[in-house]
């Protein structure tokens, strides 16, 4: 039972990631209807979402070591034979690589500092609801009301600040990463597909370096049952097996879902995903308040 549960939440992280529904909220609403009824936990789900990022460098795999050769040929000013600059400072690669970074100091320098918050406060399902209905509307506003007409060319790095200002929302369940971002950058007048494009490129390092963070925790300090009440830990729902199975089965089904999504929003809008929104915080709150699950 536990390996099929591990497996069911590591198929909707697949399915939720990179779409703006909030994968975080879908697998901490999942957790009040599996075998224990407990919350899959931070931890967990920070890891399982590698195998999601591993989806998105396969997927751009060309555009991500373009990006990164490029920049470290601008950084150090590698020449060629006749003495030139192989990639100057104002290479469109070579600034992309400076706006993914600075676009990531947000979510890490928030992630670090607001962390217990992260793994406890921000995951209560009222949090959760009322994320889902709020940046839902949110998100419908901007894609009403971008202009939609600028390319990635054009991103510079206050919009690169801004994009991941959006990110870092994200720390909280029900905000949704693409959402965010995407939604920050309609607003500031990016067509769909070029701010998914940077969405889904600004994710790496932030979700890279948490999940294996999370990973590494688990495997220097692991938080064995029996000893739990000793050491004032919480035991972690899934086995390492189990949670490798989740990662693989998120990668697999992530990068599927990218391909989709990228041809979806090149002439669709977001009031689907706005309207799934609405009606599972609706529902949610439903379910608090008539007691049926806790918060």
């Amino acid at each position: 039972m536990k390996l099929l549960e591990a497996i069911l939440l590591g198929l909707l992280q697949g399915l939720t990631e990179f779409i703006p529904v909030s994968s975080s909220a879908h697998l901490r609403i999942a957790g009040i209807f599996l075998e224990d009824g407990r919350d899959p936990g931070a931890a967990f789900t920070a890891i399982i979402q590698l195998g999601t990022e591993v989806a998105v460098l396969v997927y751009f795999w060309r555009d991500i070591t373009r990006i990164v050769s490029r920049f470290f040929l601008g950084l150090f000013a590698v020449k060629d034979r006749e003495g030139a600059v192989r990639v100057p400072r104002d290479d469109h690669d070579y600034r992309m690589g400076w706006l993914i970074i600075i676009g990531s100091l947000p979510i890490v320098i928030l992630g670090l500092v607001l962390q217990h918050f992260i793994e406890t406060t921000f995951r209560s399902l009222w949090i959760v609801a009322i994320n889902l209905i709020v940046f839902g509307i949110i998100i419908a506003i901007a894609d009403q009301v971008g202009r939609k007409r600028k390319k990635l060319d054009k991103l510079n790095v206050r919009d690169g600040v801004i994009f991941g200002l959006a990110q870092s929302l994200a720390l909280v369940p029900g905000v949704s990463r693409s959402g965010g971002t995407i939604g920050a950058g309609l607003f500031l007048g990016y067509t769909r597909e070029a701010a998914a494009r940077y969405s889904f490129l600004l994710a790496l390092p932030a979700v890279f370096g948490s999940g294996l963070y999370e990973l590494f925790k688990v495997v220097r300090e692991p938080c064995v049952a029996g000893a739990a009440a000793a050491s004032g830990c919480t035991p972690e729902l899934y086995s390492g097996v189990e949670t490798l199975a989740a990662t693989v089965v998120a990668f697999v089904v992530g990068l599927a879902v990218i391909a989709f999504f990228l041809r979806y929003i090149s002439h669709g809008s977001f009031l689907p995903f706005v309207a799934y929104r609405l009606l599972l915080g609706v529902l949610l709150i439903g379910l608090l308040l008539a007691g049926v699950v806790q918060p």
